[in-house]
């Protein structure tokens, strides 16, 4: 007879989440840096000697930029997070937060800046309160936090008490000539098509956006 897994680990949910954190939001998106150039657009869209488009192309682009980001599940810019975290009632130990979103460290830049670690005390009401930052750091080979020592504090009222906010660095990935080149083919899409429908038959060209940025889209597991 197959066992139950409650019965075996009470404290245990479904979920298919492998990492430890709960809930994640975006609070800061770079909507105005241009990523690619006002000559590159115009050379793609044989726009020569033809200022007249230029704030369109401005904001045509940087919508394609998003929708890669969106695409690969990654910001190709410095983009902020906030991250909760449950109390997994450990007072006193070491423990890791896992990162939802990283960027690579290259040279001269440091791919994740930690912002802020805090969490919600057991005062009542409960207070944010910061945890120094001599307190954790950031390892890149695993994308998490290391906490030295577990807050014995923390509240045990609040659904995801620990909460980190980090930056993202500008992924290398936005100056790989085939990643631009995918945006280049999806804001000539765009620029060629202003409506959300169609009368014409339409089909995708082989070795197209999908095809040229498949192999930077990370693997979900």
């Amino acid at each position: 007879m197959a066992s139950d897994y409650l019965s075996i680990a009470p404290n245990l949910t479904q979920n298919r989440n492998p990492f430890n954190y709960e809930k994640v939001e975006q609070i800061g998106r770079d909507f105005v840096t241009a990523w690619l150039t006002l000559d590159q657009i115009t050379q793609q869209l044989n726009l020569f000697e033809d200022e007249s488009q230029d704030t369109y192309l401005q904001g045509l682009e940087i919508a394609t930029r998003m929708a890669i980001e969106d695409y690969l599940g990654m910001a190709i810019f410095p983009t902020q997070y906030r991250v909760f975290y449950g109390n997994p009632a450990v007072s006193g130990t070491a423990m890791s937060l896992d990162l939802p979103e990283t960027t690579q460290n290259q040279t001269g830049q440091v791919g994740v800046t930690i912002n802020s670690v805090k969490y919600w005390n057991g005062d009542v009401p409960s207070v944010l309160t910061s945890i120094s930052s001599s307190s954790y750091q950031y390892d890149s080979t695993g994308n998490q936090i290391i906490l030295s020592t577990f807050p014995s504090d923390v509240s045990t009222q609040i659904a995801n008490p620990i909460v980190v906010e980090y930056t993202t660095a500008r992924s290398p990935l936005a100056n790989y000539p085939v990643i631009q080149q995918a945006g280049l083919l999806l804001l000539t899409h765009l620029y060629n098509n202003r409506s959300n429908s169609n009368t014409a038959i339409m089909h995708e060209i082989p070795f197209g956006v999908a095809q040229l940025l498949r192999p930077y889209k990370p693997l979900v597991m």
